[in-house]
């Protein structure tokens, strides 16, 4: 019986250590965080307008282009990490397969360049 009890303590030292973790993680903000915003602090960042406007006004259809094509650009990478993991199993024939879908990717890359999608005015 104690054996058996003895197989579970390394998990129950994880569980435990991982809440005491997550709970700092948690906590620390609150208790040392610097809490004396500015005007700058409170501006409007990444998206581009203020953040208390109206919900209904125009929207720029380049923020959803960027994103679109981060999402494409960062699949190709996801794809390329475990090609390149089992590269040495895969043989020519894998190989040939990457290179055609670096190829379409980089057709569609040049085709959006072409076309000023890149460009920010």
């Amino acid at each position: 019986m104690t054996e058996l009890l003895g197989a579970y303590v390394p998990i129950a030292i994880f569980i435990g250590l991982a809440l005491v973790i997550g709970l700092a993680l948690l906590i620390a903000p609150f208790a040392i965080a610097y809490k004396n915003p500015d005007p700058e602090k409170l501006s409007a960042y990444e998206c581009g307008f203020n953040a208390f406007d109206d919900a209904r006004m125009k929207f720029d259809v380049r923020f959803y282009l960027v994103s679109i094509l981060f999402i494409i650009f960062d699949l190709e990478v996801a794809f390329l990490f475990p090609w390149a993991v089992s590269f040495g199993d895969i043989g020519w024939m894998g190989f040939w397969s990457m290179m055609v879908f670096l190829g379409v990717l980089t057709i569609g890359f040049v085709y959006e360049w072409k076309k000023g999608a890149l460009e920010w005015e």
